[in-house]
């Protein structure tokens, strides 16, 4: 912790005078005069599992009639390990219906998303997703968030022991104040939340991390949560169906900020093993080092991923081993075969049955050819199995009985819902954040528009004769990377209405990231500059090659392992 206050970012302030969160939150919901929250308060909710947004395509107007934004709030709520309860999905279908968007919205870190929340519902809305057994605290701010973990179909026997390994790292890492209970849930304790009454933070402290920790899981040979990705990332060692522990990478991160050389995306360094039984412990001293370590002066900075540059990766690893009081054992072999989704019906080791939906840019709606939100709301009201979000975006109907198997299957296809049905590898390999109209760091669509995008872009392939090729491809609104658009094969970010950067040659196993190719380009320019190059990989791409493995083979990008690979020069 930097002992000149004076230096320190005004977040840091805030925290520190909100007696552990509290702030003036109460007051602010009460406030009739505005539909948003006092300034502090705009950044406290965060913690407690909120973003101020507004209607960005109705300002102006608004503004014209000397009328504030339109504000309203998103809500994000934790799922450990991305697994829920079908009795679950339906109670978050219900509160999305009675208080906002009435649609689902699953983000690419398997969490639920509600939007358009009024700030006068905001209490009720968050109470009720208490009683379903979920929570909001620590869905965001500056502390560990959702924990994620590898829910793909066809992971091994050990599943249930990495779920059960996220659970506790989720629960060890939750934030103790009783602030939450107080503003949210007239001071009752939530059964199932892992949280207790403790107002003290005994590994936080008074002024909690410098900025966001994102702690993920995987299960070779799926690296479906990106885990290189994230602060923290841990790999799980099998052998002989049991679970011996997990890698461990830390360092990792996608947001960057445009005209800021300083910042650029980066991803983890796997340090060393460390058994199932220290895991939870080796975690808590990581987010130790980062919370005593990191920049409280400049958030662009603040991320673990700046802090490990900034120290050095010896010094962390050596700052680590001191912490446990033992070293942490060498790494294990491992191998990553893709970071996407796998569709169909498949018969996990536990005997049980899972299929894998499509879910485009992870908004669960109702249109007239795909009623996925009335598909999937009939499926849970019957399912003996349980609900899977991806951090992909999309869901996985899991843990089916041979005995309900065929009652999901007909109304799977009643409801037309099929994942493979009119349905390439390429948009069942794309992934979006949610961008205008309400993000309020968007510089351009996402959610929106990728799909239209998909289209042009499948017309290539099929030109081609491409259309069967899976290749990743990504977008988002601005550059801070939430939809981790530096690891699609073919990246968008966006830099104005209309205008994306063109990032190329990620791997298909999520182990490398693109780089920069072009700057700004227009719809027209983005199929022009893709036209050739998906040409020349058609006409010379090596078997069972992929798209960014061959970019790079032939040196159409290049790493520099610099910030103008992301930047531009």
């Amino acid at each position: 912790m930097n002992e000149d206050k004076s230096k320190l970012s005004e977040v840091e302030h805030i925290k520190e005078r909100s007696q552990y969160l509290r702030g003036t939150l109460p007051e602010s919901l009460d406030d009739q005069v505005s539909g948003n929250l006092f300034a502090q308060d705009q950044q406290l909710i965060k913690f407690h599992g909120s973003y101020v947004q507004s209607d960005r395509e109705l300002d102006k107007e608004r503004k014209a009639q000397k009328l504030e934004p339109l504000y309203s709030f998103m809500i994000r709520v934790r799922v450990p390990g991305g697994v829920a309860t079908p009795k679950q999905w339906i109670d978050l279908d219900n509160i999305a219906d009675k208080y906002g968007m009435p649609t689902l919205k699953l983000t690419t870190r398997q969490a639920f998303e509600l939007h358009s929340i009024l700030k006068h519902n905001l209490k009720n809305t968050i109470k009720e997703i208490n009683d379903s057994l979920l929570s909001t605290i620590a869905a965001c701010g500056d502390v560990n968030r959702n924990v994620m973990n590898t829910v793909n179909p066809n992971t091994s026997y050990i599943h249930d022991d990495v779920q059960d390994v996220a659970r506790q790292i989720s629960d060890h890492l939750n934030p103790r104040t009783s602030s939450y209970y107080k503003i949210w849930l007239n001071d009752e304790v939530v059964a199932g939340n892992g949280l207790t009454e403790e107002i003290e933070e005994p590994i936080y402290g008074k002024v909690y991390l410098p900025r966001k920790f994102k702690i993920t899981l995987a299960i070779p040979p799926y690296n479906d949560t990106d885990v290189f990705a994230h602060d923290l990332g841990l790999i799980a060692i099998e052998k002989d169906k049991k679970l011996l522990g997990f890698n461990i990478s830390v360092g990792g991160g996608m947001g960057m900020t445009f005209g800021d050389n300083t910042t650029h995306p980066r991803l983890g360094n796997v340090i060393g093993f460390a058994p199932t039984d220290k895991v939870v412990d080796v975690c808590e001293k990581i987010l130790t080092i980062q919370r005593d370590y990191g920049n409280r002066e400049n958030r662009r900075l603040s991320r673990m991923k700046y802090t490990i540059e900034r120290i050095g990766l010896d010094f962390f690893t050596v700052e680590l081993n001191k912490r446990l009081g033992y070293d942490i054992e060498p790494a294990r072999p491992f191998k990553f075969t893709t970071n996407g989704d796998s569709y169909g019906w498949v018969k996990g080791a536990n005997g049980k049955w899972f299929i894998t939906l499509f879910v485009e840019g992870g908004r669960v709606k109702d249109t007239e050819k795909y009623p996925l939100r009335t598909g999937l709301r009939e499926i849970a009201k019957i399912s003996d199995g349980d609900f899977r979000l991806t951090g992909n975006q999309n869901v996985v109907l899991g843990n089916i009985s041979d005995r309900k198997k065929p009652e999901i299957d007909k109304l799977l296809k009643q409801y037309n819902i099929l994942p493979e049905q009119d349905k390439t590898p390429l948009r069942l390999h794309s992934m979006a954040c949610v961008a205008l109209n309400v993000c309020p760091l968007a510089n351009a669509e996402g959610e929106r528009y990728l799909p239209e995008l998909v289209d042009k872009i499948e017309g290539l392939l099929g030109k081609h004769k491409l259309q069967n090729e899976p290749i990743t491809i990504r977008m988002t609104g601005c550059p801070n990377g939430c939809g981790r658009p530096y690891l699609g094969e073919i990246g968008f970010v966006g830099r104005a209405p209309g205008k994306y950067n063109l990032y190329l040659g990620a791997s298909f196993e999520g182990d490398r990231m693109n780089v920069l190719y072009k700057e700004s380009l227009s719809e027209e320019e983005i199929l022009n500059t893709l036209d050739p190059l998906i040409g020349q990989f058609a006409a010379e791409k090596g078997k069972d090659e992929h798209f960014g493995d061959f970019l790079v083979r032939k040196k159409v990008i290049e790493h520099k392992n610099l910030t103008t690979d992301f930047h531009g020069e």
